[in-house]
């Protein structure tokens, strides 16, 4: 049998036991995966319901614009819906947003403009701002507005809330979410609470939003608000979708703490997320005291990690940011002090070669011709020569020139240099500022793992 639309493939999402990075608690801690959505993102379900109900109150007219402030994953399932139900899309978005983001959604036929983030949301170059200014303008345009947009919780409420309910067949205690516009907590957080008023609602915020400041005090504090790095959850205005009767408590996570669980996932889970699933599972970690044995926990995985490859699941943005702490060429060549690289040049004999290599206790040695290196020699290459040859010895190192060793940048991480070492291959070459060659063998890798 087969489905009328790609919109038909939305929601079931699998529901999936966590087992390495939550071991140690003492309850079961279930992901609810919704990167299995069409569009990669639990926003799917939400996109489809709040244009279903622009259609049914006549918001919008046949061939009209949609036009939404998104962080790109309301966006796209917008752009899904439009592209089977023949509408135009322009989304607003800002520019910490990773780039994946804007080119999906331009490679399914929406136009992205990128707005400042560090402005106020009244700030005429907001993506609040744009988008609203944008649906005054354009003709047969509808206006999302999924902050303030109902049909966004009750989007969960009518799916997600009841999905979760049947797949844990009621035994769910605590639902976890990393919020922002409010719609997924509110509304499967209300379901479930019908179900049960016993199960515990808790959101995960970010150090920069206002919401859990608001939540504890029902104070609107902007002094709460400043820019943060995470993406997809937090918030520097209350959304009508929150009613906060639905939620218990609110807990913030930091930027790193949230990027940093977000790659363990990905590495220990075999589950390849966005930011807001990694702060999400953070933030229950946070709150494992609060945890019993009995506990069925559901956390709310939103998004897929493609979307963030340019950012938290690449070690140069974490290792600039300070939230990878890894070891690197340059911290292993500085922490053995200033050694001279041994090198030897192509007209030298093998025999120099294994007088340097006895001397200096060194298994290979870069060969270099006019500053440049052209290969290298080993001991083990040249102990195999030599069994087959013992006059070799006489002969110039360019008669037993071996390939040159891989050269790499001064800040490659260490656990990526083991890949470049093979059984041929026994060292990695790199450049400091300086232009000064340093090596990096086998053994100093060993070393500095074990350490």
């Amino acid at each position: 049998m087969w489905l009328n639309s790609i919109l038909d493939t939305i929601g079931n999402t699998p529901l999936i036991k966590l087992n390495k990075i939550t071991k140690d608690l003492p309850c079961t801690v279930l992901a609810k995966v919704e990167y299995f959505n069409p569009g990669n993102s639990i926003k799917d379900r939400m996109a489809v319901k709040m244009l279903e109900v622009a259609e049914q109150e006549g918001k919008i007219k046949p061939g009209g614009t949609i036009i939404e402030g998104t962080s790109g994953n309301t966006g796209m399932g917008l752009a899904l819906a439009a592209c089977v139900k023949g509408y135009k899309c322009i989304f607003t978005t800002t520019d910490k947003q990773s780039k994946e983001k804007a080119d999906i959604l331009k490679a399914v036929g929406a136009e992205v403009i990128v707005c400042p983030t560090n402005v106020e949301p009244e700030d005429p170059r907001s993506y609040y701002s744009v988008s609203k200014r944008l649906a005054t303008e354009v003709p047969n345009s509808w206006y999302v507005n999924q902050y303030d947009n109902l049909a966004n919780r009750l989007a969960h409420y009518e799916q997600t809330g009841p999905e979760i309910w049947e797949q844990t067949e009621g035994k769910i205690t605590h639902l976890v979410v990393a919020t922002g516009t409010g719609g997924t907590i509110i509304g499967t957080g209300k379901y479930l609470k019908e179900k049960n008023p016993n199960i515990k609602v808790w959101a995960i915020d970010s150090y920069g939003s206002l919401l859990k400041k608001y939540f504890d005090t029902g104070e609107l504090d902007n002094k709460e608000v400043y820019p943060y790095i995470s993406e997809g959850f937090g918030e520097d205005f209350v959304p009508a979708n929150y009613d906060m009767q639905y939620i218990d408590l609110f807990e913030k996570v930091t930027d790193k703490d949230g990027a940093v669980m977000a790659r363990r996932i990905a590495k220990e889970e075999g589950m390849f997320c966005g930011y807001s699933a990694g702060s999400c599972l953070q933030g229950l970690m946070q709150l494992k005291n609060q945890l019993k044995k009995d506990d069925v926990v559901v956390c709310i995985f939103h998004d897929h990690g493609s979307r963030y490859v340019a950012k938290i699941y690449n070690d140069q943005w974490m290792m600039e940011r300070g939230f990878l702490e890894m070891k690197t060429f340059k911290d292993l060549i500085s922490g053995r002090g200033t050694q001279k690289v041994i090198t030897i040049t192509p007209e030298q004999t093998v025999s120099e070669a294994i007088d340097l290599m006895k001397q200096y206790d060194v298994e290979n040695i870069p060969v270099m011709k006019d500053g440049e290196m052209i290969g290298a020699v080993s001991e083990s290459g040249l102990f195999n020569k030599i069994l087959n040859n013992n006059s070799i010895k006489t002969e110039t190192v360019a008669s037993v020139l071996e390939k040159s060793y891989p050269e790499v940048a001064f800040d490659t991480p260490v656990e990526r240099l083991s890949t470049f070492i093979t059984k041929e291959n026994g060292a990695v070459l790199s450049r400091d500022e300086s232009g000064t060659f340093h090596i990096i063998t086998k053994y100093d890798i060993i070393q500095s793992l074990a350490r």
